[in-house]
């Protein structure tokens, strides 16, 4: 029997996975309000800087195609418990390192040890809900993802100007540690998991099936573009925050990520929503969000600058938390590894796009970083609109039908 909301199952598995997006996505995203800091301690420009991201959400991307097939193999909660255990010990280390390329050594570590949560957790919750509660799981999985993004901004900023930048990644590192102890004690086990064994021409072969498949591959591109547009905003606003008018502190900086807390709502609210309306109705609205926020961030006002950076954030995680679940649901078999290659795309849309948006910045300022996302972002919205084209697939008598038509 699958796991339905309102059971005690599924509020013990949504607090572990809430656990793990925390821990996940705050070790992750800890040293982006730093990227300033790195290249004034570090003297580097700020395309290298945006490394310290870059280089852990590129090695992430490729190494979610092997974590997928691994926890086809040894288990999902097992793939996902080394995981941040490790991720979190890394973190540690990462805070001693005296050099930027130690630096740049541990966090490309970092992309290794943290893929084995975001793939796995998507196939975690579309093996284990049921269909009904599929939307609402994912969602918030998202938004333990959220206050793990927001969190790690946010105490970063705090700790680095109360105690410096090394003690804050440290601190970081403590918090990740008691995630994972909590998402290790509270996730049930897998009731309707079947291992298979890891070969690797069979993992090529089903690759190759859901590269073929035209839903799926527009999909994967609106991971991409989704990840690229929102990284490359929020890694560039905090050069923009410290510099003249606004001259705010790495605290104050930290701060604005406060914004997330829509990120929680949104994917919550939307992947529910979707789930009863049909993701193809609601879709395309995520990057008219994006749109919107960007063009409100092009004033001056700070108050106009930080909704802006709402409005893109409620925008992005709408987006995420549809497209994260039409990949379960559009996948006919080998749904770990169709979220691996959602995420892959997703993560290479942040590592690419995350370097390239330092370039426009060196080189047009905020209005250069603008123009470059919103190209992303209306490549995104017309990929939305070949989505409500494309046929569903047919359902089955274990896959109902949500908002008229299967996903």
């Amino acid at each position: 029997m699958r796991i339905r909301h309102g059971t005690k199952d599924f509020r013990r598995t949504n607090l572990a996975l809430f656990a793990a997006g925390f821990c996940n996505f705050s070790l992750m995203y800890c040293v982006q309000p730093l990227m300033p800091t790195f290249s004034a301690t570090f003297g580097v420009h700020p395309a290298e800087a945006s490394l310290s991201l870059s280089l852990t959400t590129g090695v992430l991307a490729f190494a979610m195609l092997v974590c997928g097939a691994l926890s086809d193999a040894r288990g999902r909660k097992q793939v996902m418990k080394v995981s941040l255990l490790a991720s979190s010990l890394l973190t540690l280390v990462t805070a001693l390192m005296p050099s930027w390329h130690g630096l740049l050594l541990m966090r490309t570590l970092m992309g290794l040890s943290l893929s084995g949560v975001p793939a796995v957790a998507m196939a975690y919750v579309s093996e284990e809900m049921h269909v009904d509660s599929v939307g609402l799981a994912m969602g918030l999985f998202i938004g333990g993802s959220a206050v793990g993004g927001m969190g790690g901004r946010l105490l970063t900023g705090v700790f680095t100007d109360v105690f410096g930048w090394r003690a804050a990644i440290a601190c970081i590192g403590v918090i990740g540690l008691a995630a994972a102890l909590v998402f290790w004690r509270t996730l049930p086990e897998s009731r309707h998991f079947q291992a298979r064994r890891l070969r690797a021409g069979a993992l090529a072969r089903t690759l190759g099936e859901l590269l073929r498949e035209r839903g799926l591959r527009w999909l994967f591109i609106e991971g991409f573009l989704l990840m690229g547009t929102f990284v490359t905003l929020y890694n560039y606003i905090g050069y923009r925050l410290l510099a003249p008018p606004y001259s705010l502190s790495v605290s104050a900086e930290g701060a604005i990520f406060a914004v997330y807390l829509v990120g929680i709502f949104s994917s919550t609210w939307m992947g529910h929503v979707a789930n009863r309306m049909g993701r193809r109705k609601c879709f395309w609205s995520a990057f008219v969000l994006l749109l919107a926020g960007m063009g409100l961030m092009l004033l001056q006002p700070l108050a106009a600058v930080v909704l802006g950076l709402a409005v893109v954030t409620f925008g992005f995680f709408a987006g995420h938390s549809m497209a994260a679940s039409w990949v379960g649901r559009r996948a006919p078999h080998s749904k770990a590894q169709a979220s691996s290659l959602y995420l892959f795309a997703y993560y290479m849309g942040s590592s690419l796009a995350g370097v390239a948006g330092g370039l426009f910045w060196s080189r047009d300022g905020w209005l250069g970083v603008t123009l470059f996302t919103a190209v992303l972002t209306v490549v995104g919205l017309f990929g939305a609109l070949r989505l409500i084209a494309i046929p569903p697939l047919a359902t089955s008598r274990n896959t109902p039908i949500h908002g008229g038509a299967a996903q």
